[in-house]
């Protein structure tokens, strides 16, 4: 099947989960390949642009989309299978930005101390090397690191109505900063209005767990997806599948809920693969679960609770719908 391709102009990029009408109506089953920009919105492009002067914080997070899914209804379930994450420059910009970050006071913990240094890194990419290459700005260290791209946003337009800022994680997805959202995960998101209106952006080329200081290596990306619908079903929480783990995200502050929420969730997810009963599946969990912070700097913090499949008896979560969409991208 071909690819749709498509590059948003700077006046097509939205800012928001819900409230913007769909770039395009898709069929289930279709690939797509996207170009986003990066979370700054291509403000920082050397390390003397600093981001109390250049970045405008109403348009951050910039998103490619929103995608109409024909079909798709509330109660539905996206699955979203990214099948290859490019960087679309040869750099990528990180910083810190006053009183933002994990290691700061900010506008929610609020401490009386000078802001930390707004200062920037830019990371070259080599991508015969396949790294990016890390520049101390106070010394003479360098180190290159391996190229992990992965997406920041990738989310549906929540119910009720709401708008909510691409920089807030939720039920519906959105910012969650996980590196589990990278090439080879299957995405299952609960749909909330007609048609779903998902979209995708934040490119990180790495990223620590927990996000330390608010930002990745942020770059531009070129993204291949496939957008599958399954009817019913729909998660609580977004949900994640690789060949090696099955995952379920929780975002919500203070982060002992987010943990809460994600645990919640794989529990049921227990429940359905393997018919357990809710206690069962209770103890089953505790005794194998991990729980990597995603972020622990957005609106809300983001924990990622995950099972290995090799502790498991082999069944396949949707039908086997990530294993079917493995397959297909391998013909891509």
């Amino acid at each position: 099947m071909d690819a749709v391709e498509y590059t948003p102009t700077r006046d097509q990029l939205v800012y928001t989960f819900g409230g913007a009408a769909p770039v395009m109506t898709v069929q289930p089953g279709r690939v797509l390949k996207l170009w986003s920009e990066d979370a700054f919105n291509h403000a920082l492009t050397s390390v003397d642009d600093l981001s109390s002067e250049k970045v405008d914080l109403r348009f951050v997070n910039p998103q490619t989309g929103p995608f109409y899914v024909a079909g798709a209804e509330p109660g539905d379930t996206l699955a979203i299978h990214i099948v290859d994450l490019s960087p679309a420059r040869s750099w990528g910009a990180s910083a810190t930005i006053p009183f933002f970050g994990g290691l700061t006071s900010t506008d929610r913990t609020a401490l009386l101390q000078e802001p930390l240094p707004d200062t920037t890194w830019i990371y070259d990419v080599d991508t015969a090397r396949q790294t990016v290459g890390f520049q101390a700005r106070h010394t003479g260290f360098e180190l290159a690191l391996p190229l992990e791209p992965m997406l920041g946003t990738i989310g549906v337009a929540p119910p009720g109505g709401e708008v909510r800022s691409s920089l807030v994680p939720e039920r519906f997805g959105g910012n969650m900063d996980s590196p589990e959202v990278k090439a080879g995960t299957t995405v299952y998101l609960g749909v909330n209005v007609e048609g779903a209106l998902f979209s995708i952006g934040d490119g990180h080329y790495r990223q620590g767990e927990g996000e330390a200081c608010g930002t990745a290596v942020e770059g531009a990306m070129n993204s291949t997806i496939i957008v599958e619908l399954i009817k019913g079903g729909a998660p609580a929480w977004p949900r994640l599948e690789s060949d090696s783990h099955w995952m379920a995200v929780g975002s919500s502050r203070p982060m002992e809920d987010s943990w809460r929420i994600g645990q919640v969730e794989m529990v049921r997810w227990f429940e359905e693969l393997f018919g357990l009963h809710q206690m069962d599946a209770y103890q089953l969990l505790t005794q194998t679960a991990l729980a990597p912070i995603a972020n622990a700097v957005d609106a809300n913090y983001s924990v990622v609770v995950k099972a290995a499949k090799n502790l498991f008896p082999r069944v396949h979560a949707f039908d086997g719908l990530h294993d079917e969409l493995r397959r297909r991208s391998i013909n891509l």
